[in-house]
């Protein structure tokens, strides 16, 4: 049974222990209740989505406690800085361009160029932040597709044992997630409404603030609320392969021993030269996959691979998401379903 305590010293210190260990939390803020993990820790995270049921990898939220936690992970604009200045800590999301260096996990940013930021006022939610250490990824504590959690009792029905223990601090003031903000482009824009309003951002911007809320139909959005507007490898992705091709690099999972290169009976792993090998996971861990998964097809996406052979992915547990994101990358998951 999830394990429930009410807001103290002592449940903080659990709970941030919980965190530093890879677990999840779920965590009062004043907006709703957040499924909180270590940002850099790419098992964990890996973990948020399986326990959300996510259909795919979407971005997470980042939650750190201040500006210089903020500019340790990401670049902020003077749009940026004039919106923090003005609702933070509160119920507002910046979409930034996220630093090289920033150590965050590639799972928080879908392998994107950006990540979502925030900082929150709920006084528990920012001790746990403290005493942790590190950025939390925090999106709603609930099954995707059903209702955002407000109470400590709701996140215990809809996420059962695959939270670790519950931070109980009453039900959230707000109710609703934060608005997300996009000061990236060419004019400011709100990809997810929520607690800050377009007229409110306006007035403190000086410029009119439109609403973006993406074609959830075509899947070309950006935000965490959205769907996602998916990281795609320049070369072409090949699915569930049981050989490589002359000239594919290798994406591996599990033991890859007995992958061989087709027409020389050659074993890859032998054949290759290593900057065409990349190795999900020698062991076979979902979590480790999910977690190497945006990283591995950076490196291997080099002009002269003609394409990226990707092994056999269990379709069971987070392993479905991985599948979902390889899928979205080759472009054509119905003409991928094979080796061949």
């Amino acid at each position: 049974m999830t394990h429930i305590i009410s807001a103290s010293s002592d449940a903080i210190s659990q709970a941030a222990a919980v965190i530093q260990d890879g677990g999840l939390v779920g965590m009062p803020t004043e907006t709703v209740y957040g499924l909180a993990a270590n940002a850099r820790d790419g098992k964990a995270v890996a973990r948020i989505f399986e326990a959300k049921g996510r259909p795919q990898f979407n971005p997470l939220i980042v939650h750190v406690n201040d500006i210089e936690a903020v500019q340790a992970i990401a670049y902020m604009s003077e749009q940026d800085m004039c919106a923090a200045q003005k609702f933070w800590p509160g119920p507002l999301t910046l979409i930034l361009r996220r630093r090289e260096d920033s150590g965050l996990s590639d799972l928080v940013s879908a392998g994107l160029s950006t990540v979502a930021v925030r900082i929150p006022s709920h006084k528990t939610a920012r001790a746990l932040i403290e005493a942790s250490g590190v950025p939390i990824a925090a999106p709603s504590a609930n099954r995707s597709g059903t209702i955002s959690t407000t109470t400590p009792a709701h996140v215990a029905q809809s996420l059962g044992n695959a939270v670790d223990m519950i931070i109980a601090d009453g039900a959230s003031d707000i109710g609703v997630e934060s608005t997300v903000l996009d000061c990236i482009g060419d004019a400011p824009c709100i990809l997810r409404p929520g607690g800050i309003t377009a007229e409110e951002l306006s007035e403190v911007l000086g410029c009119t603030v439109q609403y973006d809320l993406g074609d959830k139909d075509s899947g070309e959005v950006k935000s965490p609320g959205q769907l996602l507007r998916h990281y795609a490898p320049r070369v072409p992705v090949r699915l569930n392969a049981i050989d490589v091709e002359e000239g594919e690099a290798l994406l591996t999972f599990g033991p890859a021993q007995f992958m061989g290169m087709r027409g020389s009976g050659e074993q890859a792993l032998q054949a290759l030269p290593d900057s065409a090998i990349a190795h999900l996971s020698k062991e076979g861990d979902l979590y480790e996959a999910a977690s190497n998964l945006f990283a591995m097809l950076h490196q291997l996406d080099l002009p002269e691979h003609k394409a990226i052979a990707v092994m056999n992915i269990p379709d069971q547990g987070v392993g479905v998401a991985i599948n979902d994101r390889l899928c979205r990358a080759a472009k054509a998951c119905k003409n991928n379903v094979s080796g061949s």
